[in-house]
């Protein structure tokens, strides 16, 4: 009898359940995923939504390689890149809970010999403003160096006084990665652990996370791991390598699958527990959650929001009157977000294996609309039009630069153009003579290269051999018979800025 009734309770229990999704969950997501997928060329999508202690939805879509046709599902692997950050900033919270540190600490506590541009910034910078973007550099300032590099993150946290800051400390916003790294680095100070031995051992094993990985390398060769994508300069995708960014460990080298973040998810909507289990003290968890910097404090035109900013490896925003923390994750050929919103019990990630797309945040705030009663707004409509107008005015514009290779000569000889080109920040590069062209070695970028063909009117064409880092046009400068420096350029996705070459 007992038996039964226990089976009577589950049944009506799971009935309620499924009739409290909203509509949206229950009768249209899958379409929506579908055509979504179609219309952004998406070939690989999981999915997983948690609500109030229950996963409610945990599947795959699409497929993790075009050739092999695999089928994407709830443990298939993605890099989470900049997902990373929230554990980089939970583990400096939990060592800071258990005495280890303050994260008012300066940072020259720990590396005496730190340096930022600026000497006062350098004296007052602490592990706070490394976890909150308050640098005053640039979005995404110094990753051309950094991003796919041989360079350790010793090397990374040195080239640190070099990124001259164009906004100001503690007042400005400004996406940094190598400040992650930093603050990354300072828990073997304190804990005698690699960042990714301690995030393993004191977040993903008491979580039960045995499908997630701190370090990327080796992805090609982790099963049911998903393969990179993009089309950022063609109308085709592209199958290209998997990023090695364990470099810069701390700010985004991660591999994880939905089921293993939905435990994550579900610890964060708990204040720390898990299946009953106290992960992680509430403290550790609220710290996290302190906004840090302002991003914006206007009425957002998009969503039913004013005001976002960012905590430690974490941002947040009202939305529709609720509380929302979310962060996004970005490799080379993968985009990925997570996101919760407590007051709901409400979480959502979202994985995919196209770099190209902006789907995979046009879901979760459809996602969010669902649950949190914004009506009326199909949002993929609403961004596809204007996506596929900039995306063709990028292949126009690509395809006009390669039909102006005809074969012409440059205004000096090849040889001339050939030599060792210096960048203060990167570093050497070699440009060579090679099959009627130029080509340009990135000593320092795990096999990265680029092609140099001469176009006209003193321009080249730049192909790397990484479709994610572009094509562009390139000028040499140069007095007479001597070339004297270029500007070379790689994919926004990376860094925006041009880095200028010096001929040595």
């Amino acid at each position: 009898m007992k038996a039964r009734l226990s089976l009577f309770i589950f049944l009506v229990g799971s009935c309620f359940a499924s009739l409290a999704q909203p509509a949206f969950i229950k009768d249209s997501l899958d379409a929506f995923i579908t055509k979504g997928m179609q219309d952004w060329q998406i070939p690989g999508l999981a999915i997983a939504i948690v609500k109030d202690g229950k996963t409610v939805i945990m599947k795959g879509f699409g497929v993790s390689n075009l050739e092999t046709k695999t089928p994407v599902d709830e443990n298939t692997l993605f890099m989470i890149a900049s997902n990373s950050k929230l554990f980089t900033a939970t583990a400096l919270a939990q060592l800071e809970y258990n005495k280890k540190l303050s994260l008012d600490d300066k940072i020259i506590q720990y590396f005496p010999d730190f340096k930022l541009y600026d000497s006062t910034t350098t004296a007052l910078v602490n592990i706070k403003d490394m976890l909150s973007h308050h640098l005053g550099t640039k979005t995404f300032q110094g990753d051309f160096t950094f991003w796919n590099s041989s360079l350790t993150r010793r090397e990374v946290i040195y080239k640190m006084r070099l990124l001259k800051p164009g906004q100001q400390f503690r007042q400005s916003y400004g996406y940094c990665n190598s400040c992650f790294v930093t603050a990354g680095e300072i828990i073997p100070a304190v804990s005698g652990m690699p960042w990714e031995v301690y995030v393993y051992d004191s977040l993903l094993v008491p979580l039960g996370m045995s499908n997630t990985h701190t370090l990327g390398q080796g992805m090609d060769q982790m099963p049911n791991a998903a393969s990179p994508y993009t089309n950022g300069f063609s109308n085709d995708l592209k199958l290209i390598p998997y990023d090695n960014v364990d470099n810069i460990g701390p700010a985004g080298s991660m591999v994880s699958s939905v089921k293993d973040i939905s435990k994550w998810l579900l610890m964060q909507l708990d204040s720390g527990r898990y299946n009953g289990k106290r992960i992680l003290p509430w403290n550790v968890i609220d710290r996290t959650r302190q906004m840090q910097t302002i991003i914006s404090s206007r009425k957002s035109d998009l969503y039913p929001s004013h005001i976002v900013g960012y905590n430690l490896g974490l941002l947040q925003r009202d939305y529709n009157g609720k509380q929302v923390y979310w962060h996004t994750g970005g490799a080379d050929g993968f985009v990925t977000n997570t996101c919760f919103v407590p007051e709901e019990k409400l979480g959502i990630t979202i994985l995919t294996n196209n770099d190209n797309q902006q789907f995979f945040e046009i879901l979760r705030y459809q996602v969010l609309d669902a649950y949190l009663g914004v009506t009326g707004t199909n949002r993929n409509q609403k961004a596809l039009a204007g996506f596929k107008e900039e995306h063709a005015a990028l292949v126009k514009k690509t395809d006009s630069l390669k039909a102006r290779v005809r074969g012409s000569q440059p205004p000096l000889s090849l040889s001339a153009y050939a030599g060792t080109f210096t960048n203060e920040l990167m570093g050497d590069i070699e440009i060579s003579v090679s099959n009627k062209g130029l080509l340009i070695q990135f000593p320092h970028h795990n096999g990265l290269v680029a092609r140099l063909q001469y176009m006209d009117h003193e321009e080249w064409l730049l192909t790397y051999n990484n479709a994610a880092f572009g094509i562009f046009p390139v000028r040499f400068k140069t007095a007479g018979d001597k070339v004297i420096s270029t500007e070379i350029k790689c994919n926004d996705f990376i860094e925006y800025d041009a880095y200028l070459f010096t001929k040595q």
